[in-house]
């Protein structure tokens, strides 16, 4: 992953839970609808073939990730599978300095003040404040001001409509999950709606003014 280009445009998908039938038309939506940086969870069934199969279907075309990563294991599996970045629920410090080291952009995630400022310290990309959608855009405002040199990233509870909000209260990015990649519309091959839903978070980021930047 090149970070200055994914801050160019800082909105990540999430998939977790599909199926390897499913990838490639999932990775021609997304690209489609102009989406630039995918993680696939690890706690996906068979989640290092669907990343290779990703990697495969985008033919650079596409930035992939592995999520969910919580042991060196996991992230040996997702690195040899084609992974790019790796981002963590919560701060699994081997797994971040194993990145650091390796200067593999890493997404550790944090909640609390505290939290956020040892995931900082121990080296992250970005933290990822998960679940962003019990606290809201002001959680973040408060959190810049004695973090103001810590990135962030908004995860859980993000919308094309609200999206603004958290970048003007201080994100550095964004992501969405299953409120896109919905079980119904997976199961149901209905890949239009899912690129209509990606397309909307795109054209809202096209659509701000980012003084904030």
């Amino acid at each position: 992953m090149d970070v200055t280009v994914f801050r160019q445009k800082p909105i990540l998908g999430i998939i977790r839970g599909v199926e390897a039938s499913q990838i490639k038309p999932l990775i021609e939506t997304v690209i489609e609808a102009g989406l630039e940086t995918l993680e696939i969870t690890m706690n996906t069934a068979g989640a290092p073939g669907l990343i290779k199969k990703a990697n495969k279907a985008a033919a650079g075309r596409l930035t992939l990730g592995a999520g969910t990563v919580l042991t060196i294991k996991d992230l040996k599996l997702a690195l040899k599978s084609g992974a790019t970045f790796i981002v963590t629920p919560v701060l699994v410090k081997e797994v971040v300095e194993f990145c650091v080291k390796k200067k593999i952009p890493v997404f550790p995630g944090a909640l609390t003040p505290g939290e956020i400022y040892q995931a900082q310290d121990a080296g992250a990309t970005m933290v990822k404040v998960f679940p962003a959608k019990f606290f809201g855009p002001e959680y973040f405002r408060e959190i810049k001001g004695p973090f103001s040199n810590i990135q962030l990233l908004a995860c859980s509870g993000i919308t094309a409509e609200n999206m603004k909000d958290y970048f003007a209260s201080g994100a550095s990015a964004v992501s969405f999950g299953t409120s896109v990649f919905r079980k119904d519309w997976l199961r149901n091959k209905d890949f239009k709606a899912i690129g209509q839903a990606v397309k909307n978070f795109i054209d809202a980021w096209e659509s701000l003014d980012k003084k904030w930047k």
